[in-house]
């Protein structure tokens, strides 16, 4: 429920950029992002900070996760190991626990294996 994919299911985040940071990522002016998403009928929102935000749709969501890829190819494998790591503890649900010790030092055993 909580936005979390499960089984191995991606689920697509949303994504909320300003009409600048949605520029960037198009490589347009500000005024035609605004037009572009307003073309796409895309969810807009006025945050706190007074600043207009557009909910990216699929595509463009995809476009993002695409830039950021590009971007630092370090940080894409670092996530695609935590979605390997989430997926083992997952499976092995139950059977992971925190082995008493230093209480500045959390140390994961899988019972009986130590």
């Amino acid at each position: 429920m909580g936005g979390v994919p499960v089984h191995g299911d991606e689920a697509m985040p949303q994504i909320w950029m300003t009409y600048g940071e949605l520029a960037a990522l198009l490589g347009c002016s500000a005024e035609a992002a605004r037009a572009k998403a307003v073309a796409r009928s895309l969810d807009r929102k006025k945050s706190r900070d007074g600043l207009t935000r557009v909910k990216l749709d699929s595509d463009w969501t995809a476009h993002f996760v695409a830039a950021i890829r590009d971007a630092d190819p370090a940080l894409d494998q670092a996530i695609r190991d935590l979605y390997i790591i989430r997926s083992e503890m997952a499976r092995d649900a139950g059977r992971i626990f925190r082995r008493e010790g230093d209480p500045h030092q959390a140390e994961l055993a899988v019972k009986g294996g130590w």
